[in-house]
């Protein structure tokens, strides 16, 4: 009779909700899991910061909860981290693949900052890094990047990857709440944290712009390289300029290549846009991601549904696991990083987009002209032009000029402004904002 294989030991650092959700699906789905892979999964040991906290919700024998993760990870086939940060995640992935242990893990913040140096080790030690849980949760985008168009090639990943900025967007767009009311919303609901700085400001969206951006051109990207704006400055009347052109704001993350003169570049930013009802994202509403794909051969793709929550994220990190456990079971290993195209990044002054721009200026004759003539000195088309005229407090006329413009470089933009400001018929410049996917 055939002995059974001994199981792949599996090593989980962080107890918190997600790590929470992957230990119960692991228990529930232990024979399923079996089958699909060849091998069963065993849970060795689950490092956690306060061992003696009540987990019986867990189902797991208390014994296997430790605070020594250093030790944990030596005796380990596969290492899962979910504690995320930089340190010690870092140290304690190394750690695992030098004892060579394939490692499972969600942190976006430490792939965007040091991912070079973590698919490196991996190929040292033979083992594999999978993280399709770092980017939008439970939907399969990293893995259809990496393998299924991995005989296309993608120009275009523009997306909604942050769940807590799509609510809140979406809430003042449906609602007419202001931001910060919609914030603290958010945060009643569990959609925000009680400190919302890494959301609201873009950091988290940047940091997914960066996984991405490398994955999709085959070139190493970091957070550094990523343009950030945040949705702090969204206000109402941005929101009520986006309905009256059939649009709607949504922060988004946009990976794309860019020719220049010297050759082929990488656009990586993440800011805040108008985009057209019209187009798929605008319909992704509260706190649900989407990111839209555009490859030479496959064309448009998009991928849409719940982008963070213990139990999706959760169905992201046991994809990953049983990858690479199937890989364990049959030797070898997955595809690593592709860095071949070595693209660079180009500065945010070189990206190219439209641009919906609001003026307060003096309702008299030539005032027109004299701002159509600075769009022109710096090269920038101007597409439509809307004015309306509103009397203010001392009787006086005034206008606003609400100015859409062809595609032009993000530097050709900013100059203008700068120098739309200093027009003496110019009292302010309300507001700028992009405007994608047209």
């Amino acid at each position: 009779m055939t002995t059974p294989a001994a199981p792949l030991r599996v090593a989980l650092l962080g107890g918190g909700t997600v790590g929470g959700s992957v230990t119960r699906m692991l228990l529930e789905q232990a024979d399923d899991l079996e089958q699909r892979i060849g091998r069963r999964l065993e849970i060795v040991g689950i490092a956690v910061r306060r061992a003696g906290r009540d987990r019986s919700d867990l189902g797991v024998d208390p014994s296997l909860f430790t605070t020594d993760a250093q030790e944990l990870v030596t005796r380990a086939d596969i290492v899962v981290e979910l504690i995320g940060g930089i340190e010690p995640a870092r140290g304690l992935i190394l750690r695992a693949m030098e004892h060579g242990a394939s490692v499972v893990t969600a942190n976006k913040a430490l792939l965007a900052e040091d991912g070079a140096s973590l698919h490196t080790a991996a190929a040292e030690h033979g083992v594999d890094l999978y993280y399709e849980a770092s980017v939008a949760g439970a939907i399969p985008i990293l893995r259809p990047i990496r393998d299924s168009l991995a005989g296309d090639s993608i120009n275009r990943v523009i997306g909604i990857v942050n769940g807590t900025t799509n609510f809140v967007l979406d809430a003042m767009d449906t609602t007419g709440a202001g931001l910060f009311e919609t914030v603290e919303r958010a945060q009643a609901l569990g959609y925000a944290e009680a400190d919302p700085t890494a959301d609201v400001e873009g950091f988290d969206a940047a940091a997914k712009a960066a996984i991405l951006s490398s994955l999709a051109f085959h070139s190493r990207v970091s957070t550094e390289d990523v343009h950030r704006e945040g949705i702090t400055g969204v206000g109402a009347r941005d929101i009520q300029a986006a309905q009256d052109m059939g649009c709607t704001v949504k922060l988004l993350a946009i990976c794309e290549k860019v020719a220049t003169a010297d050759g082929t570049g990488i656009s990586a930013r993440v800011h805040p846009a108008m985009i057209p009802l019209t187009h798929p994202l605008a319909s992704v509403r509260e706190a649900y991601n989407a990111v839209f794909v555009e490859a030479e051969g496959a064309g448009d793709l998009m991928f849409y549904g719940q982008g963070a929550g213990g139990d999706p994220t959760a169905s992201a990190v046991l994809g990953d696991l049983v990858a690479v456990a199937r890989t364990r079971v049959t030797g070898g290993r997955g595809p690593g990083a592709s860095s071949y195209a070595n693209l660079p990044v180009l500065s945010m002054g070189q990206a190219v987009t439209r641009y919906h721009v609001s003026l307060d200026v003096e309702d008299r004759s030539g005032v027109l002209a004299a701002v159509a003539t600075k769009f022109s000195e710096h090269d920038v088309s101007i597409e439509t032009v809307r004015q309306q005229v509103v009397t203010d407090d001392d009787g006086a006329p005034r206008a606003t000029l609400i100015i859409v413009t062809h595609a032009a470089t993000d530097a050709a933009l900013s100059a203008t402004v700068d120098e739309l400001a200093q027009l003496d018929a110019v009292n302010e410049v309300t507001s700028v904002m992009r405007v994608e996917g047209s």
